[in-house]
């Protein structure tokens, strides 16, 4: 079997797929980089264990993983942000056969080896093995344990990108802005639908406002994906209309602020609200365009064909706009976790995400947590995220995060960390908390900083804000 890339060049062999700086590669262009490159890398490859890629987001890292495909071996996606330790341990867990990894990174493994290294190779022939199912490995960043390894089928990404053009829409000419990691689902999941659309991706080698600003409003980029705090960056630069050419950004990676959302169609700028997950293979609801403006605040309906089902503590379905925990089934979501039993992740065939939130009457997602960032005080629950959400509304809140504190009569009590713009005292941000909050939800404590922590994907770690103000009163 042809792999995707290759596929799409002989369909669409003239057609711009990769823009990257002033640089621009054709559908065929980029094939020959990547069987190029399956050459060189084919030698090393004994098995169909997988390859691990420690990359950044270069036109080399694109060829790279459409080189494997090519060869069919799965892909671990290494994320370049973690330390040599955890690395070793999705290694080791993997049992990747092979490591290649760009000269900055030091890895010393046995398995590894630098890109330029095999570039030295003078092989001329490809060894393709038989079809593998499994097309890309992540590691969960994880709350509690071990990261898990989820396990992403061609299937799994097919179904996601075909579920995601129903949704939003296909039009030949769209160029979708990649300026999230190539490692994450979120921007490996672009390259998978650049060949399955036959559209271009222009990529990025980091997220900068300024940059994505000019060519939104130059009419550069049709679609771009971003978290919460990309928007926020991009929404402080803005200072005329973007380019009619940009008719989508899809905003994922956790709830965002109601006020900002707001803004944005206020603004007219095309956000839609989505839900998803490195077990979905991306998004797996999306706000459509039609529904954008009046249900603010929602992630959507399941993409075609996914189905979502909201479970309460005991297990029983949950009534419309009752909370409890988010199930999903559909052909985007993962076989399970590698080398776990099928079962860890599932019940009767049905994802348990961990995420907590409701459907409304016309089976809209809200979503209002993760599960283990839940704040149970006095036999209350309380979602960080809603919390956050006010906190932000504050003119002098840029960033909010809401955290669970030890407390010997509630059990636990809402902790806020902030970074503000200008300076504020505490009275105030309560005065304002409890005008839009329940007495209960609002923080007990306050916390003044300058960043938040985040994972690679722009992911608030709600986990480090919690160890750091319960090592407070070890």
């Amino acid at each position: 079997m042809t792999s995707w890339l290759e596929k799409r060049a002989a369909l669409s062999p003239d057609k711009p797929g990769l823009y990257a700086g002033e640089d621009v590669w054709t559908f065929s262009e980029m094939a020959i980089e990547a069987q190029r490159l399956a050459e060189k890398i084919s030698p090393y490859i004994k098995n169909q264990k997988p390859v691990a890629l420690l990359i950044t987001n270069q036109p080399q890292s694109v060829f790279l993983i459409h080189a494997l495909q090519i060869i069919r071996v799965p892909v671990l996606m290494l994320n370049n942000r973690l330390t040599s330790e955890e690395w070793r341990y999705q290694l080791q867990d993997s049992q990747a056969q092979l490591v290649l990894h760009e000269e900055q990174f030091s890895l010393k493994t046995e398995t590894a080896l630098s890109i330029d290294e095999c570039m030295r190779n003078n092989n001329d022939t490809i060894t393709r093995f038989e079809e593998e199912e499994i097309c890309s490995l992540m590691y969960t960043s994880g709350t509690t344990g071990n990261p898990k390894g989820v396990m992403q089928s061609y299937d799994n990404h097919y179904a996601s990108a075909a579920g995601s053009a129903f949704n939003i829409g296909h039009n030949p000419d769209d160029i979708w802005m990649c300026t999230v990691p190539l490692f994450h689902i979120s921007g490996y999941s672009i390259l998978m639908r650049s060949v399955i659309y036959g559209i271009a991706i222009k990529l990025y080698e980091k997220f900068d406002e300024q940059i994505i600003h000019a060519d939104l409003s130059g009419g550069k980029g049709s679609i771009l994906s971003v978290v919460t705090t990309m928007l926020q960056r991009l929404l402080d630069v803005k200072n005329e209309p973007y380019h009619p050419f940009f008719r989508c950004m899809i905003l994922g990676g956790g709830p965002a602020p109601l006020h900002m959302v707001e803004r944005c169609h206020n603004e007219d700028i095309p956000v839609f609200q989505s839900y998803g997950m490195t077990e979905t293979s991306s998004q797996f609801t999306t706000l459509s365009p039609g529904d954008a403006t009046r249900k603010v605040g929602s992630s959507g309906k399941p993409l075609f064909p996914g189905e979502i089902l909201i479970l309460d503590t005991d297990g029983n379905e949950c009534e419309a706009g009752e909370i409890g925990e988010i199930l999903l089934k559909g052909p985007s979501v993962t076989k399970g976790y590698l080398n776990l039993d099928k079962s860890v992740p599932f019940s009767n065939d049905w994802l348990k995400t961990g995420d907590v939130g409701y459907l409304d009457k016309e089976g809209f997602l809200y979503v209002a947590d993760r599960r283990s960032d839940l704040i149970i005080s006095g036999g209350e629950n309380i979602y960080p995220a809603e919390v956050e959400s006010v906190l932000a509304g504050h003119p002098a809140v840029i960033e909010a995060g809401v955290v669970g504190k030890k407390d010997d009569r509630w059990g636990e009590v809402p902790a806020a960390f902030l970074v503000v713009a200008d300076q504020i005292d505490e009275e105030r941000l309560i005065r304002y908390a409890k005008e839009r909050l329940a007495a209960y939800k609002v923080p007990k404590i306050f916390r003044f900083t300058d960043s938040l922590p985040r994972n690679a994907s722009g992911k608030l770690v709600r986990r480090m804000l919690k160890e750091e103000i319960n090592h407070e009163s070890d």
